[in-house]
């Protein structure tokens, strides 16, 4: 987008004046504002063509012509949300000086700027969500400070992570950011690590020093990091906003261990917020927990999910009040349906801070807080001591309510400038100029009616426009009746003649300057209530996150009786206990009563389990289960159980499912061993740990190995809480080893020549996957599933093909056989080798293969061919 490397003495002086102004802004597209349109020339004008799909013009002639593009400033707004969406920064470059004053070039600057972290109008803004900007600091130590804003609602807050760069990462995928603002001297491989998950914007910002008036929002942070990298953030926003940034909320530290973790692939593999395959809400842990009525309970819980507590005495007082709704339902009915009548008290204090809301917007918050003493008097029965500190400050807002009910009518436009906003009654000089405005028109109605009957002309009327003024019009037939000096020629048409009168003139004169004061008092009027309303813009935003709570936690009160879940509790036994388990996620989406639900039994010696089964029968959801019932607790919500007794967990980790990471290049058996690494390096004894079929993206022998290894790893070294899913059966021996593991699988049963399948987890391995039955349900070809039968029978017969257990060294188990045949070991263990040509060809070919790196299939293949030589 740079257009400002032009020569600048080969254009005119207003292409002059618009490359001095792109130069400042050379990472933005430049809305210049000529006449009624925003221009854009260079590259900005051929990307934006492009963008927004308009027409791409051009300025001058022949090989000086420069590309040129725009669009209408009264509809700027659409265009700009659109380049909003795709992650670019707008200026908006405004005329800041009268042009019929101005000597040569009118004088503009850029008046703001637009970037997806900084917009605050609610049409580039999601309702439910917050729109989060975010600062990274890296320090000498290694360690990086993460400042992020809501400029939308005033929130701030701040972390430090230690040593490890993809926690930053997780951190800025988790929260949502949608700009990252750095040094530019951050080094470039960090810069990449950001930059190649292709969904941030980034913005540069090298000063971090806290400018005066704006200490009090540091007032929380000790830490001198701290206040570094929440003064970076800062320093972007006064640099880029121009306008006053009142509404920032004082600073939140929140230490990054203060929350159940969980990284962006958990998250992504759990469904918290989005499908995995649409991305979308729906069918998403959020969609089924989000009984919000409110846009700003529905940015809270979203945010509650996306960071579960670990503090049990929050999550208590959480599951307290959730309870307290629970058992009211007819209070909580009434309770619900009085939020329903509340906007967005955050935003709409962003914007009275901002100087950006109308008188519309005020009526909005005016009838949210005539809603606040009904929500309260519902509340008090149940949750006294907490209603006293949801409603604090109830003086402060009872005072604002009065100053909007006193001013304000009920129903004002859109526009501030037009008038018909201010309340009769509320300004004794603006009802004068109203009645001076509204006589003046009844006496000009009155006077057409009047002179129609002394000169006998009915279509005589008394007319307006704003060159003339008032006039009175008579047809040109007509004129002929009128008495010779009755009125004063004032303006002939072609059809009829226009006359004026003294009297006319005088009222004229009394009825506009009313109209002219009329407007400009009632804005000023407008200005001043507004300007009184920023006084209460921190009572407003804590009134928002008290009704943001009752929000959220009496939508927690609703799911959980609508959908009989059950309240969890927590123990310091470090045992999980669910009683008729279910997915809360999977049961909304099949016919009511057809959820199979499972048990669940987490203690000393069956901390790992090991969970076998067919395709399709059940495994991974079993597993995300619990994962989510973990979060629901976790979150202070009822949980889909009978029964459900649980530790606190500090993280949870997953690897289910198969997924390519191909803007990075990474295939599906990298990212599943990325992901198993950041487990093995992070969890700790009080983790959680959920691994689906690790080591399937290899050949038989590597996988096999890989996943054995990990178990131990797991079971020795972590002992976190661990499910873990495979197909190699053979895994199954390490229960006679490992104290701790116990093997689990999904049943199914065979009736009438078909599978089953029963969705029951109980104890004990499973005796086969299935795999062939799972492909006819997929409808290969009949030929193909045939083929596979007729392959396995012949691998289950012959002992000798089918790899042993994999096991630890020390374990006294059945010998496993080599695949390699080894002369000298047969000869050792009395079995003397006999050599024939048939033998020879089998061990040439296996010389030739390299079996530790073939796919199940080839491996099938390979096999196959060895037994038809054997024959």
């Amino acid at each position: 987008m740079d257009g400002g490397g032009k020569r600048m003495a080969q254009v005119t002086p207003m292409m002059k004046q618009y490359l001095e102004i792109k130069a400042q802004y050379t990472d933005a597209f430049l809305f210049f504002r000529l006449g009624d349109f925003y221009e854009m020339f260079y590259e900005d004008a051929k990307l934006a063509a492009q963008e927004l799909e308009i027409t791409l013009t051009g300025r001058g002639q022949g090989e000086e012509r420069i590309p040129m593009c725009g669009v209408p400033y009264h509809s700027a707004d659409a265009y700009v949300s659109k380049l909003i969406e795709k992650g670019y920064k707008i200026a908006i470059c405004e005329q800041v000086e009268d042009p019929r004053q101005a000597k040569g070039v009118v004088k503009r600057e850029v008046v703001k700027l637009l970037t997806p972290g900084t917009v605050m109008d609610g049409q580039m803004i999601k309702e439910k969500e917050h729109n989060y900007l975010v600062a990274v600091t890296v320090f000498a130590d290694r360690s990086y400070g993460v400042a992020r804003a809501d400029l939308t609602t005033g929130e701030c807050a701040v972390t430090l992570f230690e040593d490890d760069f993809d926690e930053v990462i997780h951190e800025l995928i988790n929260s949502g950011t949608k700009e990252v603002v750095i040094a530019s001297t951050l080094s470039e491989s960090l810069k990449v690590k950001i930059e190649e998950r292709k969904q941030f914007t980034i913005s540069i910002e090298d000063e971090y020093d806290i400018l005066d008036g704006y200490d009090h929002l540091c007032e929380n942070l000790q830490s001198h990091k701290l206040i570094q990298a929440f003064g970076r953030l800062l320093q972007y926003l006064i640099r880029t906003q121009k306008r006053s940034l009142e509404h920032l909320q004082p600073v939140i530290y929140y230490p990054s261990n203060s929350y159940l973790k969980m990284d962006s692939h958990t998250k992504r593999n759990l469904e918290l917020t989005e499908s995995l395959r649409e991305k979308k809400k729906a069918g998403s842990l959020l969609a089924v927990v989000d009984k919000t009525v409110t846009a700003m309970g529905g940015r809270l819980v979203k945010s509650w999910i996306d960071r579960p507590l670990i503090d049990l005495k929050e999550i208590e007082e959480r599951l307290q009040i959730v309870t307290a709704f629970k058992d009211h339902y007819f209070v909580r009915e009434e309770l619900r349906d009085e939020l329903r009548h509340v906007y967005d008290l955050e935003r709409l204090a962003g914007r009275i801070a901002y100087g950006s809301v109308n008188a519309r917007e005020l009526v909005q918050l005016k009838r949210s807080l005539q809603c606040i003493p009904a929500i309260k008097e519902h509340c008090k029965p149940l949750l006294k001591e907490k209603v006293d500190a949801w409603f604090h400050n109830e003086e402060e807002v009872e005072q604002l309510l009065d100053l909007l009910e006193e001013s304000l009518v009920d129903d004002p436009p859109i526009s501030v400038t037009e008038g018909g906003m201010i309340r009769q009654g509320y300004h004794d000089e603006l009802d004068t100029y109203r009645d001076a405005s509204r006589n003046g028109k009844q006496w000009i109605a009155e006077l057409e009616q009047k002179e129609r009957k002394e000169t006998g002309i009915k279509t005589l009327k008394v007319g307006y426009n704003r060159v003339f003024g008032y006039y009175i019009e008579v047809t040109r037939a007509n004129v002929h009746l009128l008495e010779e000096g009755r009125y004063e020629r004032k303006q002939t048409l072609t059809n009829a003649e226009r006359f004026i009168t003294p009297e006319l003139k005088e009222k004229e004169a009394l009825i506009l300057e009313a109209e002219d004061k009329l407007t400009q008092l009632e804005y000023d009027l407008f200005v001043g209530i507004r300007e009184a309303a920023k006084e209460y813009v921190t009572a407003i935003q804590a009134l928002a996150h008290s009704i943001s709570e009752i929000d959220v936690l009496s939508g927690f009160a609703e799911i959980s009786e609508d959908a009989q879940y059950v309240k969890p509790q927590f123990s310091n036994k470090n045992e999980i206990a669910i009683q008729s388990g279910r997915h809360p996620v999977v049961e909304t989406v099949i016919k009511k009563g057809e959820y199979v639900q499972n048990d669940l039994l987490m203690e000393k010696g069956r901390e790992m389990l090991l969970i076998t089964g067919p395709n399709m029968a059940g495994k991974s959801t079993y597993m995300r289960q619990l994962a989510l019932i973990v979060v629901m607790a976790q979150i202070g919500c009822y949980v889909p159980a009978d029964v459900a007794e649980l530790p606190i967990f500090d993280q949870i980790f997953t690897r289910i499912g198969a997924a390519d990471d191909l803007a990075s290049g990474q295939s599906t058996f990298m990212v599943e061993m990325l992901e198993t690494k950041y487990a093995l390096t992070k969890a700790t004894e009080n983790s959680l740990i959920l691994l689906d079929e690790i080591g399937r993206g290899t050949s038989t022998y590597d996988g096999m190995a890989l996943a054995q290894a990990i178990i131990e790893f797991i079971h020795d070294t972590i002992r976190a809480k661990t499910m873990f899913s495979t197909h190699y059966h053979e895994l199954t021996a390490l229960e006679g080893t490992l104290e701790n593991l116990k093997n689990v699988h999904v049943s199914a049963i065979e009736e009438d020549g078909k599978v089953v399948f029963l969705h029951k987890v109980v104890d004990g391995q499973a005796d086969r996957s299935y795999g062939i039955y799972v492909a006819e349900l997929a409808e290969l070809p009949a030929e193909v599933t045939r083929r596979a039968d007729e392959l396995l029978k012949q691998l289950e017969s012959t002992p000798s093909l089918n790899p042993g257990s994999v096991v630890k060294e020390n374990q006294s188990q059945p010998e496993q056989l080599s695949l390699f045949f080894d002369e000298q070991k047969e000869a050792e263990r009395g079995k003397p080798y006999k050599r024939n040509d048939k033998t020879d060809k089998i061990m040439k070919k296996l010389s030739e293969k390299d079996v530790l790196h073939m796919t199940p299939i080839e491996a099938l293949h390979f096999i196959n061919d060895l037994q038809k030589l054997i024959k």
